[in-house]
């Protein structure tokens, strides 16, 4: 174990870490944006909406991530899209995750009893206003911890990038390997830095957890 070389380039890996942590927010705001759009067009009563957002789901579920991502960089130019490989990045994963959301939240939503639903329309509310008021705060509770593992996925999908040369972790490893010969410290050293992040990630989400129980 070269532990000199560690600390000689563990500074690049930090300026690495934070790469990865703010790629996985991105991604994080953009998979829940497209989560809760998804979730609502699968449960819309308009036919076309339920079609497209099934469709978006089967297509990004079923198709590898890396696919997508290469989809987009690399073939976005050819139909004029032209996109950074960080946002390449953000905007694949970000889809990509975004589909297995749809499918956690409306799964949270469809595990609340529908005779909540009809008592609150018995009451007076609007179909809005008794999803607003009654069904979701319920449903909120039971998507914490699934769409905590969501995003412990995304944090470790983030790794996926690389292959697109956006400078995180795996792609900064890579780097330093072809430099030093080393492969077992420079990936012992940033998957210490990932488990770091998911850990305080997940730290997060149990904290969201407790706090929604209690409420």
């Amino acid at each position: 174990m070269d532990f000199e070389l560690i600390l000689k380039v563990y500074p690049y890996f930090l300026q690495a870490a934070w790469v990865t942590i703010v790629l996985s927010v991105l991604t994080t705001i953009l998979g829940l944006t497209c989560g809760v759009l998804g979730a609502a067009a699968r449960l819309s009563r308009l036919l076309p909406l339920r079609m497209i957002a099934a469709t978006y789901v089967s297509l990004f579920r079923g198709t590898p991530a890396l696919i997508q991502l290469f989809i987009l960089y690399f073939g976005g130019p050819q139909i004029g899209i032209q996109l950074t490989a960080f946002e390449a990045g953000v905007i694949g994963l970000g889809l990509n995750i975004g589909a297995y959301m749809t499918e956690t939240i409306r799964g949270g939503i469809i595990a609340i009893d529908r005779g909540q639903t009809e008592a609150s329309r018995t009451l007076g509310l609007s179909r809005w206003q008794s999803m607003r008021y009654v069904v979701l705060p319920q449903a909120a509770r039971l998507m914490i911890r699934p769409l905590g593992v969501n995003i412990n996925a995304l944090i470790k999908g983030t790794a996926l990038v690389a292959a697109i040369s956006v400078i995180e972790l795996t792609y900064t490893a890579q780097r330093y390997i072809g430099s030093t010969y080393k492969p077992f410290e420079m990936f012992l050293l940033s998957g210490t830095l990932y488990m770091i992040i998911i850990y305080v990630t997940g730290q997060g989400i149990s904290w969201l957890d407790r706090k929604a129980r209690i409420v």
